[in-house]
């Protein structure tokens, strides 16, 4: 890592939102998994995801919620990390 003092600079910095869910539903039911959040999820909403190869959409419970996260902190790799879809209100 370049320090900034010593005549470097940061390129490309990105930040955002990250939640970890729970998966609910189907063959993954209870794994945990970070997803970039929409910006209005609370912590034990119920929010859909993508999931899998295919991206199949997926029922997940909000366990966490980290805000401001940049892409060289982020849980995941930011251009491989996936988008939360939707927030719950009566799922």
């Amino acid at each position: 890592m370049i320090h900034s003092l010593a005549g470097g600079n940061i390129k490309n910095l990105k930040v955002a939102d990250f939640v970890k869910v729970e998966i609910l539903e189907g063959p993954f039911k209870g794994d945990k998994y970070f997803y970039i959040a929409l910006g209005t999820e609370k912590v034990d909403s119920t929010v859909i995801v993508p999931l899998g190869k295919n991206n199949t959409p997926t029922k997940a419970k909000v366990l966490r919620i980290d805000k401001n996260i940049s892409n060289m902190v982020a849980p995941v790799p930011m251009n491989r990390a996936k988008q939360v879809i939707k927030i719950c209100k009566d799922c």
